[in-house]
């Protein structure tokens, strides 16, 4: 082979090598969104490898694991002990001020008047759960609602998406465009909240929306059986070809159900409204049985948010019953969580509710336990895209690293969460790392400039409080 020959031959083989290492990561450098439309564009047999190349893929399935506990009696007996917060550790380098945002709660219509959850130096009153309300009239073993306009989600846009399926049952013509526009100012925002949703319901059209947590398949029901459709949040391991994507969080709206088929069928801003994943448009939607309602619901502690008219306020109170009261509901959560995690005590998620309802009674140092049990059994990698629970735990106790380490973890190739930056600016912050600190409050602000905690946090941090 001649001089020339060979040299065109290195040429060539440079040039492969080149390719196979610069297309990735050009692909990685490109929005999602853009990769996602691409690889629904390529033959059926493409679409996997595509993405594999596309898609930062994690290294670990799990988020970084905890210390489990070697005695839960603690956590799972006495729910007295439990709901009696314990003293907070106050960080030594933060400004008095620089402290996680307060629990907000969605408004409810003008004639309720939730009572709020007691202060952090009043143990919360021990409630049972209650059973359904007896005055409600029973409910047909099988319904359905009609009038609802299937929307395929874009890129991240699963809430938004659901939200307009959900409001079309009024007639409201919406698209996930205009939702998604005023509910999250970044396209690549992997997580739009159901308090997010249910305030643009209330603030921005003529219906309402009461979120809740802790929710029943009899709720569910007795709403539906009334005309009053309900979003569901719950965990989601993709069917078939997309199995390899992992776990994600997932919203479905619940438009019918059948207590002799025992399921629900839902309309799936992702799967469509039929048996076949991507493919079906099936107005009777794709069905969701009971038993995997049961399985997959505790993933998000059964949240759920119901639609209605105005006029229809008080029905909804009936229906929810004592939960309208905030503080019943979380009580009532976290007994429920208990109940769960002593019935199948592997299950994270059961502790993750636990450690969620702790946090709310006020007791952190509990909380971070019923989370440190949650990691130990291994939690999604995407848990923290959705609920941050562990962080607001682990920074009232003290625990600042393990703050930034899920932070970095969750953020790592995928800096879309403006709650772990501003989490873990908190950390930073308490360990004196000010100049980190800043850069992540930074970021969370580029992000998300209507993420308000981040913005304050970072005035208090440079006017030294």
């Amino acid at each position: 082979m001649s001089g020339r020959k060979i040299a065109i031959f290195f040429m060539v083989i440079l040039l492969v090598v080149a390719v196979i290492i610069a297309v990735p990561l050009a692909l990685r450098a490109a929005p999602s969104r853009y990769i996602a439309y691409a690889a629904d564009r390529l033959p059926e047999p493409l679409k996997e490898s595509f993405n594999r190349i596309a898609v930062p893929q994690q290294e670990s399935p799990i988020l970084p694991t905890a210390v489990p506990l070697a005695d839960t009696s603690a956590l799972l007996g006495n729910t007295a002990g439990v709901l009696a917060p314990a003293p907070t550790i106050a960080p030594t380098s933060l400004p008095p001020t620089f402290t996680p945002p307060p629990h907000t709660d969605v408004p409810v219509p003008p004639t309720e008047t939730p009572t709020p959850i007691p202060p952090t130096n009043t143990p919360a009153p021990i409630a049972t759960i209650p059973p359904p309300t007896p005055t409600l009239p029973p409910i047909p073993s099988s319904i359905r609602l009609v009038g609802f306009r299937h929307q395929f989600q874009e890129w991240n846009n699963c809430g938004p998406a659901t939200l307009a399926m959900a409001l079309s049952f009024f007639g409201l013509n919406l698209n996930q465009a205009q939702i998604a526009n005023a509910t999250k100012p970044n396209p690549e925002d992997r997580n739009v909240s159901p308090t997010e949703m249910a305030a643009y319901v209330n603030e921005t059209t003529p219906y309402r929306a009461l979120f809740r947590v802790n929710g029943r398949e009899e709720t569910v029901k007795h709403l539906l059986a009334n005309g009053i459709p309900v979003i569901l949040e719950l965990g989601l391991n993709p069917p078939g070809d997309l199995s390899w994507m992992g776990w994600y969080g997932h919203y479905m709206l619940a438009v019918a159900y059948d207590d002799v088929q025992e399921q629900f069928w839902v309309y799936d801003s992702w799967l469509g409204t039929g048996r076949e994943a991507l493919s079906n448009t099936d107005p009777n939607g794709r069905v969701l049985t009971y038993a995997d309602l049961a399985r997959d619901w505790p993933h998000f502690n059964r949240n759920y948010i119901a639609l209605y008219r105005p006029e229809q306020a008080q029905l909804v109170a009936d229906i929810v019953g004592a939960e309208m009261d905030d503080a019943v509901m979380w009580q009532n959560s976290l007994r429920q969580a208990q109940q769960d995690a002593q019935s199948d005590p592997q299950n994270a998620f059961y502790w993750f509710n636990l450690g969620t309802s702790l946090n709310e009674a006020r007791n952190y140092e509990a909380a971070a336990q019923a989370f440190d049990q949650a990691r130990a059994i291994g939690l999604p990698w995407r848990m923290l895209w959705y609920q941050f629970g562990p962080y607001e735990a682990y920074y009232q106790v003290g625990r600042y690293d393990d703050v930034i380490l899920l932070a970095d973890t969750t953020l790592k190739d995928r800096p879309y969460f403006e709650e772990s930056f501003y989490y873990r600016a908190l950390a930073q912050a308490a360990l004196g790392q000010v100049a980190d600190a800043r850069n992540s409050l930074q970021r969370a602000i580029a992000f998300n400039p209507t993420f308000s905690p981040a913005a304050e946090a970072l005035t208090q941090l440079e006017s030294g409080g």
